[in-house]
């Protein structure tokens, strides 16, 4: 039977884990921090650890990196509430086994406890600056982007080439940032360029520089990108709007790693990473003879295909509240619950970029603290929910003035006052429920969690913050 061993500082969190854990056959030792978890992992015997990337002192990505010499291989498995693509590429590069986001499911557990025991190999640590900010604007709790920070955790150290595919606006550009960040070129050069956006005459001196008097124009010798870039990364964006001739000279440069400036007789050597991005499906574009075959097979080593956002459940709601405390300038603004709802139904064609200028237009439009739905300026209508029915004036009325009666006991009843404040209505309903599932559920708490909806994690929350037994 394995022995798990879960650091972390919530105790109503930690303690539902180990019941977990426990229905699952394996047996617990449990730390409060990183030096408790560390102390507990010198005693001996712990099979894999669960860790929280959040303790108070030293925080789970330490833990990772004491763990590497204490026990090498010990699978590890980060836990974390907060929505930071950083912190999962770090963990991801310390040699994590999987990266979990609570509240954490039964099953989902379950599966990555079992492919980590089974995959229980040897890890390489590497060290990693705690003030790296990779990875930070990649803001998401969805599940296709945590897969997404795991795959550039795991190839950010490796030289091989990588495509990044993704529609407009998904950014292509941060992962491309993220993976130079978190490699061993961290401290050289990233060099970005837009292929689509130089004239195609213009970009071969771009790209590989020229000598002077090359042409007409050319009064001095320049250096080119992919020189400007040597000992780092060069990311190429949308490498598929790329004319032939140009990428059969690119592929000399992956293939030969050196480049001849135009007018140049003489070839130079670089040394550099690159990664290329595309919104453009590359197999169609080959198969249409607009885009070379054999450069795509050198560019797709490793592909990282990016979700549109429309795909990231939760995300959007995230990330508007992101770019709120980002651009918001003296007295902060909030979101209307009518203006959150288009934002949530609206198909962002743009993706992430579309919603970052909404939000920017949004403040600028709006006078006072609140951002209404007139002034995120969106045309399309919700795709993702039917519009009510119109209520009549009168219904409307009656709605906004009857008290609402819920059950605050089993055996009791309590009026929300509905002109009060919000929290103290929304506590009384909560308090209600819980009390209500726990009487049908005979005390059974796994049963009640079932009833409401929640993890038991979640419901032993619940039940701390009103103090119900």
């Amino acid at each position: 039977m394995a022995l798990i061993l879960i650091v972390d500082d919530d105790t109503a969190f930690r303690m539902t884990l180990a019941e977990t854990l426990d229905d699952l056959g394996y047996q617990v030792r449990q730390a409060g921090s990183c030096e408790a978890g560390l102390a507990s992992l010198g005693d001996g015997g712990i099979d894999l650890a669960l860790v929280d990337l959040r303790l108070p002192g030293d925080d789970g990505l330490a833990f990772l990196r004491a763990a590497a010499t204490m026990v090498p291989g010990l699978p590890c498995i980060v836990l974390t509430a907060y929505a930071s693509g950083s912190n999962t590429i770090d963990a991801m590069r310390l040699g994590a086994f999987d990266h979990l986001t609570k509240p954490v499911g039964r099953d989902e557990l379950a599966q990555a406890l079992a492919r980590a025991l089974r995959a229980h190999q040897p890890a390489v640590a590497e060290a990693v600056d705690d003030d790296t900010q990779a990875g930070e604007q990649m803001l998401s709790n969805s599940a296709p982007m945590r897969a997404i920070f795991k795959r550039i955790g795991l190839v950010a150290d490796s030289d091989n080439s990588v495509l990044v595919l993704g529609e407009t606006g998904t950014g292509k550009e941060l992962v491309a940032q993220a993976l130079h960040a978190n490699s061993a070129r961290a401290a050289g050069p990233f060099v970005a360029v837009n292929c689509a956006a130089i004239p195609v005459e213009l970009l071969e001196s771009e790209l590989f520089g020229h000598v002077k008097g090359a042409f007409s124009g050319a009064a001095s010798d320049r250096l080119g990108r992919f020189r400007e870039a040597d000992g780092g990364t060069l990311f190429l964006d949308e490498i598929g709007d790329m004319a032939l001739p140009t990428q059969a000279k690119i592929l000399r440069v992956l293939q030969e790693r050196e480049v001849t400036p135009v007018g140049g007789r003489q070839a130079v050597a670089v040394d550099l990473r690159v990664v290329a991005a595309t919104h453009r499906d590359l197999e169609a574009e080959v198969a249409a003879g607009r885009f070379r075959a054999d450069l795509w097979y050198r560019l797709q080593v490793i592909t990282i295909k990016l979700p549109p956002l429309r795909a990231r459940d939760g995300d959007v709601a995230l990330l508007a509240a992101h770019f709120l405390r980002q651009h918001v300038q003296g007295r902060a603004k909030r979101l209307a619950p009518a203006a959150l709802a288009a934002l949530q139904g609206h198909p962002w064609p743009g993706n992430v970029r579309e919603l970052r200028n909404t939000m920017l237009r949004a403040i600028a439009l709006s006078e006072g603290d609140l951002i209404d739905i007139e002034h995120l300026g969106l045309d399309a209508a919700p795709l993702s929910r039917a519009a009510p029915a119109p209520a009549t004036e009168a219904a409307t009325a009656a709605a906004a003035t009857a008290p609402v009666t819920v059950a605050a006991t089993p055996a009791g009843t309590a009026e929300i006052d509905w002109d009060g404040p919000l929290d103290r209505a929304v506590e009384l309903l909560e308090s209600c429920m819980l009390r209500r599932a726990l009487a049908a559920a005979d005390g059974n708490r796994s049963e009640a969690a079932r009833r409401l909806g929640l993890s038991r994690q979640q419901l032993y929350r619940k039940l701390a913050q009103y103090d119900i037994e």
